[in-house]
């Protein structure tokens, strides 16, 4: 259920306890949030199903059927949706399996919803800081395959034409050029070409 839309983020919040679940997103829709809700694990996922991508998940950790804890696996497999966990329970056990499961935060009820706007902000801004670096990461990752895409390009032309490892790279470079393409989709290119003529011959 959508209870409101904003231009703050958009929270998930799941608690089998209607009443709790309703008093909390009551009172972060009054903070200025946008907020969905859902009963159980298999209703988040459903809403997750419809293509709802909430900034934060906020998650009871003990549910009938599947618990908060595999649902917040759930969420980081699909797009690294950010969670934190809400529980009635302040034991070692369920905070351990909560830290190591990624959580950004760890709350015990009884709580109100302003007690959780700090939390919330929080585990937002490590969120978005987790978001860049792997954004960075991948950007790094990219670099590094087409590094390696265009080496293995010019040593599949020097092979070819018999040429040194500079006269190869400038021909791959000027053809690329030529043809209008980034020379690391072109060397991806003749690679590909190699794999074809391999697998006819």
């Amino acid at each position: 259920m959508n209870v409101n839309a904003s231009n703050k983020p958009n929270l998930l919040l799941v608690d089998d306890d209607r009443l709790v679940l309703m008093t909390l997103a009551q009172g972060l829709v009054t903070a200025g949030y946008k907020v969905s809700t859902a009963e159980s694990a298999d209703d988040a996922e459903a809403l997750l199903a419809s293509g709802e991508r909430p900034d934060l998940a906020i998650l009871d950790v003990s549910m009938p059927g599947k618990s908060g804890l595999q649902l917040a696996e759930r969420l980081r497999l699909l797009d690294h949706i950010p969670f934190m966990f809400l529980t009635a329970y302040n034991d070692s056990e369920n905070v351990e399996k909560a830290a190591s499961s990624g959580s950004l935060g760890y709350l015990v009820k009884p709580i109100d919803s302003q007690q959780l706007v700090p939390s919330i902000e929080s585990a937002l801004a490590r969120a978005e800081e987790l978001r860049k670096l792997r954004t960075t990461e991948q950007q790094l990752q990219n670099a590094l395959d087409s590094e390696r895409e265009i080496s293995i390009a010019v040593g599949i032309t020097m092979a070819k034409y018999k040429l040194s490892r500079k006269a190869a790279f400038e021909m791959l470079r000027k053809t690329a050029r030529s043809q209008q393409q980034k020379l690391a989709e072109f060397a991806r290119d003749v690679i590909k070409a190699i794999e074809v003529n391999n697998l006819m011959d």
